[in-house]
C-alpha cells in the first residue's frame, strides 16, 4: 500500500493534480505499483531511522575528510600518492545489497569500486597506505544497520 501512496504522490506532483486526471492516475498508479512489486518484492528487513541518520553522518564525515585529503594532495605535490588496488571482502550477498554498497562507496573521494574478484570488491585508491579497508568496513556496517537489519 505504501508503494501505491508514493506513486500517487509522484503522479500528483508531476501531473499538477487535476480532477480530470483521476482515471488516468488510478491506472498509472496501479500499473506502476504492480510492476514495482513484480520487479522488487517487499523486503523483510526493518529500517532504523537512528541507523539511517548514523549512516548519513558517517558518509558525510568520510566524504569531508577524504575530500580534504584529495584536495590537499592535488595542491601539494610533495604529498605521496600511492595509487593502487585493494580488495574488500564484503559480507553482503551479490545483487541489490552489494550494488547499493558499491554505489554508496563510489561517492567517497579517493576510492572507486572497479569490479569483483573471487567474491571480493576491488577498489582503486589514491593511496593504498590509508586505512581504506577499515573505512569500507565501517560504511558497510552502517549500511547494514540502516537498511538491512533483517
Amino acid at each position: 500500500m505504501s508503494r501505491a501512496a508514493w506513486f500517487l504522490c509522484l503522479w500528483l506532483v508531476l501531473a499538477d493534480a487535476a480532477l480530470d486526471d483521476i482515471p488516468a492516475a488510478a491506472v498509472a498508479v496501479a500499473t506502476a505499483t504492480a510492476t514495482s512489486l513484480r520487479l522488487l518484492e517487499p523486503g523483510t528487513s526493518r529500517r532504523s531511522l537512528r541507523a539511517i541518520f548514523q549512516l548519513a553522518f558517517l558518509f558525510l564525515y568520510h566524504s569531508i575528510v577524504a575530500g580534504v585529503d584529495v584536495a590537499r594532495r592535488a595542491i601539494d605535490p610533495r604529498l605521496p600518492l600511492r595509487p593502487g588496488f585493494v580488495t574488500y571482502p564484503t559480507r553482503l550477498p551479490g545483487g541489490q545489497r552489494r550494488n547499493v554498497f558499491t554505489t554508496l562507496t563510489s561517492l567517497l573521494p579517493g576510492t572507486v569500486p572497479t569490479g569483483e574478484e573471487n567474491g571480493q570488491i576491488v577498489y582503486h585508491c589514491l593511496d593504498v597506505g590509508q586505512p581504506v579497508v577499515a573505512e569500507l568496513a565501517a560504511e558497510e556496517g552502517a549500511l547494514v544497520r540502516a537498511l538491512y537489519n533483517d
